[in-house]
C-alpha cells in the first residue's frame, strides 16, 4: 500500500511538472504597411486583446476600420475579436504572422478619417493596391496620384535638390501603365515631376489626403471580390462587398456591376451552408440567391457584410462622444500644425532670405576683396608709375629746360633768319629787278645782236660788192692805164702814183675810182 501511495504521488508530481513546463505565452509578428512588430501574447488572449495591443502600439484610435488578417489554406481570414487567438484557424508557425490592414473603407475619406495615423495607413494600403493592380487606375490618374505620393515623401519640389533621376528607385506607377505607352522611365519621371512641382506647400498629411480623395472615386476602391454562382455548378459571377452595398459583376469585368444592392435597400442577408440570400427592403423585388465555393468564404462574406452595414448605419447617426472628441482634437491638432507650418514656412522663408542675403554679402565680400586686391595692385602699379613718372618728370623738366634753351636759340635763329629773310627778300627783289633788267638787256642785246648780224650781213654784202667794184675798178684802171699812160721805166712818179692808188683803195674805193 505504501508503495502504491508513493507511485500515485510520483505520478501527480510528474503531471504537475508537465503543466508547469507548458508555455503560457506565444510569439506573434504583426506586419503593418510601414513596420513589423513582435509581441509576446498570453495563451488565454482573445483576438480583441491582441488587436487592442497593436492599436495602442501604433497609436490608433479609429480602430473600427482595421483588423488582423491571416492566411488560411488558399484564402484569408480576419481574426475574430471575441474568440481566443489560438482557438482560431491561425497558422501554427512561431511567431504567428498577422497583417494589420484596413478591413472596411470609408465612404468619404475627408470626413471620416480623423487621425493622421489612420490617413497614413489608408494611404499606404491603397497605394500598394493600386501599384499591385488590385485597384484599376487609368494612366492619367496614376501620374497624378504618383505626384501626390512624391509630395508626401519628399516635400516641396526643389529643382536644385531634386535632380533628374531622383525617382529612379521609387515604384510609383502600375506596371501595366508603365508598359502601355512607349515611354522611358525618364519620360514618366518628367511627367510626374511636372505635377509634383504644382503641389508646393502641401504637408505630408495633406498630400496623402489628396491622394485618397482621388483614389476613393476609382471603381475598385474598397471593394472585396468573391467568386459566386447563381447555381451550384457554374462559377460565372463576382460578388463585390464595399461601403455602399453589394454588387454583382461579370467575371471579366470588375469595374461596372451588373446589379447593385445598396445597404439602404437590403432588408436581410442570410446564408445556409454555401447558399446566400439577399432580401431587398422592397418586397416587390425578387430575392437574390447565390452560392460560394466554401463555407469559410461564406463566413467571410457575411462578416464583411455585417461590418460594412454597421458602419453604413453609424455614418448616418450622430457621432459618438468619443468620435466628437477625436474630431475636436484632430481639428485643434490640424489648426496647431497649420500654425506651426505657417511659422515654419515663415522661418524657412526668413532663413532662405537670410541665406540669400548671406550669399549676396559673401558674393559682395568676395567682389570687394577682388576689388581691393585689384585696387592694391593698381596702387602698387600707380606707385611704380608715380616713381617712373617722377623720374620721367625730372627728365622731362631737364628736357624742357634744354628745349627752352633750344627754343631761345631757335627764337634767336628765327629772328636772325627773319632778318636774313627780310634781307634775302630785299636781295631777291633786287635780284629779280636785276634779272628783269638783265632780261631786258639780254633782249636788247639779242636785238642788237640781230641788228649787228644784219649789219654784218650788209657789211659782208657791201664788202663783196666793194671787192667786185675794186676788181672792176682795177680792171678798168689797168685798162685805162694801158691806154692813156704807156709804161715808162725809170720814172718813179708813176710808181708812187700806183701806191697811192692801192692805199686809197684800202680806205675808200669810190675815191680811187673818182681819181
Amino acid at each position: 500500500d505504501q508503495e502504491a501511495l508513493f507511485d500515485r504521488n510520483v505520478f501527480k508530481m510528474s503531471i504537475l511538472g508537465l503543466k508547469k513546463k507548458q508555455p503560457k505565452t506565444f510569439k506573434v509578428k504583426v506586419i503593418t504597411m510601414d513596420a513589423e512588430m513582435e509581441f509576446s501574447c498570453e495563451v488565454k488572449w482573445k483576438g480583441k486583446d491582441l488587436f487592442d495591443l497593436v492599436c495602442r502600439t501604433v497609436g490608433l484610435r479609429e480602430t473600427w476600420f482595421f483588423g488582423l488578417r491571416y492566411t488560411v489554406k488558399d484564402t484569408y481570414a480576419w481574426l475574430k475579436p471575441d474568440k481566443r487567438v489560438l482557438d482560431q484557424e491561425v497558422p501554427k508557425d512561431s511567431p504567428i504572422t498577422f497583417n494589420f490592414l484596413a478591413k472596411f473603407f470609408p465612404e468619404k475619406v475627408e470626413e471620416e478619417l480623423v487621425q493622421e495615423i489612420t490617413q497614413h495607413l489608408f494611404f499606404l494600403q491603397v497605394k500598394k493596391q493600386i501599384l499591385d493592380e488590385e485597384i484599376f487606375c487609368s494612366p492619367e490618374a496614376s501620374v497624378l496620384l504618383a505626384s501626390y505620393a512624391v509630395q508626401a515623401k519628399y516635400g516641396d519640389y526643389d529643382p536644385n535638390f531634386h535632380k533628374p533621376g531622383f525617382l529612379a528607385q521609387d515604384e510609383l506607377l502600375p506596371k501595366t501603365v508603365s508598359i502601355q505607352y512607349q515611354m522611358t522611365a525618364d519620360m514618366w519621371e518628367e511627367k510626374i515631376t511636372a505635377w509634383y512641382a504644382e503641389h508646393r506647400g502641401l504637408a505630408r498629411d495633406e498630400a496623402e489626403m489628396e491622394y485618397l480623395k482621388i483614389a476613393q472615386d476609382l471603381e475598385m476602391y474598397g471593394v472585396s471580390y468573391f467568386e459566386i454562382t447563381q447555381n451550384k455548378r457554374d462559377t460565372n459571377l463576382l460578388l463585390g462587398v464595399d461601403a455602399q452595398g453589394l454588387h454583382i459583376y461579370s467575371p471579366n469585368s470588375k469595374l461596372t456591376p451588373n446589379k447593385s444592392f445598396p445597404w439602404s435597400g437590403i432588408r436581410n442577408i442570410s446564408y445556409s451552408e454555401k447558399e446566400f440570400t439577399i432580401k431587398p427592403l422592397d418586397k416587390k423585388k425578387d430575392v437574390f440567391k447565390f452560392y460560394s465555393s466554401q463555407l469559410r468564404v461564406n463566413k467571410l462574406i457575411l462578416q464583411l457584410c455585417i461590418g460594412n452595414h454597421d458602419l453604413f448605419m453609424r455614418r448616418r447617426k450622430v457621432d459618438s462622444i468619443e468620435v466628437q472628441q477625436m474630431k475636436a482634437q484632430a481639428k485643434e491638432e490640424k489648426a496647431r500644425k497649420k500654425m506651426e507650418r505657417q511659422i515654419l514656412a515663415r522661418e524657412k522663408q526668413m532663413r532662405e532670405e537670410a541665406e540669400r542675403a548671406k550669399e549676396e554679402m559673401e558674393r559682395r565680400l568676395f567682389q570687394l576683396q577682388d576689388e581691393a586686391r585689384l585696387a592694391n595692385e593698381a596702387l602698387l602699379r600707380s606707385e611704380e608709375t608715380a616713381d617712373l613718372l617722377a623720374e620721367k618728370a625730372q627728365i622731362a623738366e631737364e628736357e624742357a629746360k634744354l628745349l627752352a634753351h633750344k627754343a631761345a636759340e631757335a627764337e634767336q635763329e628765327r629772328q636772325r633768319l627773319e632778318v636774313a629773310a627780310m634781307k634775302t627778300k630785299e636781295e631777291k627783289r633786287l635780284m629779280e629787278q636785276k634779272m628783269r633788267e638783265a632780261e631786258q638787256l639780254a633782249v636788247k642785246l639779242v636785238e642788237q645782236s640781230e641788228r649787228r648780224l644784219k649789219e654784218a650781213d650788209h657789211l659782208k654784202q657791201d664788202l663783196t660788192e666793194a671787192k667786185d667794184a675794186e676788181r672792176r675798178a682795177k680792171q678798168k684802171l689797168l685798162e685805162i692805164t694801158k691806154t692813156t699812160y704807156p709804161v715808162q721805166r725809170g720814172k718813179p712818179g708813176l710808181a708812187v702814183s700806183h701806191s697811192n692808188v692801192r692805199m686809197s683803195h684800202s680806205c675808200n674805193v669810190i675815191s680811187v675810182i673818182d681819181a
